[in-house]
């Protein structure tokens, strides 16, 4: 089920906004030690970095379906989720997208909309939530992000088309 965070083979667009197309989404990571990162305070990065944290997620996603190798992709996660998830893992959870043949490298040309405003959640991710609005199918993204290795790291991924609301 699309709605709950977590990557399912059988996930697709509602029925009512046909036609349908995959989404992608694995599952949000807990950091499993209370180190003095998770206790700082974060502020929500500047809409340039947010804008960089989105684009350069969605394409290093995009990169690993068009090519099939799930290195880079891999390595840009967050310690976390790199460990419950090796490339041949990510491979197989995206393997809809690398099927279909679908290419989003279109994002890098737009300007993300983010629905509901980034925020910081009282656990301390980030969550960016929008789409960018491409033609003729938009590209839906919920990303959330963890402070590992000094900087903002992937923890959740969830990639949707379709069509607007």
């Amino acid at each position: 089920h699309g709605d709950d965070g977590y990557y399912d083979p059988s996930d697709t667009v509602a029925p009512d906004e046909q036609p349908t197309y995959p989404t992608t989404a694995l599952p949000p990571h807990e950091s499993r030690s209370r180190s003095s990162c998770n206790t700082q305070t974060y502020n929500v990065p500047s809409e340039r970095a947010l804008e960089v944290l989105v684009k350069t997620s969605l394409l290093s996603f995009n990169d690993a379906n068009v090519t099939g190798n799930y290195t880079v992709l891999h390595d840009k996660l967050s310690k976390p989720f790199r460990q419950e998830y090796p490339p041949e893992r990510l491979k197989e959870a995206f393997k809809e997208f690398r099927e279909k043949n679908i290419d989003i490298e279109l994002v890098a040309a737009l300007k993300p909309a983010y629905e509901p405003a980034p925020s910081i959640d009282s656990q301390g991710k980030l969550l960016l939530r929008g789409y960018f609005p491409t033609e003729p199918v938009r590209v839906n993204f919920e990303l959330d992000f963890i402070p590992s290795d000094a900087e903002w790291k992937l923890v959740s991924i969830h990639v949707k088309l379709g069509t607007p609301p």
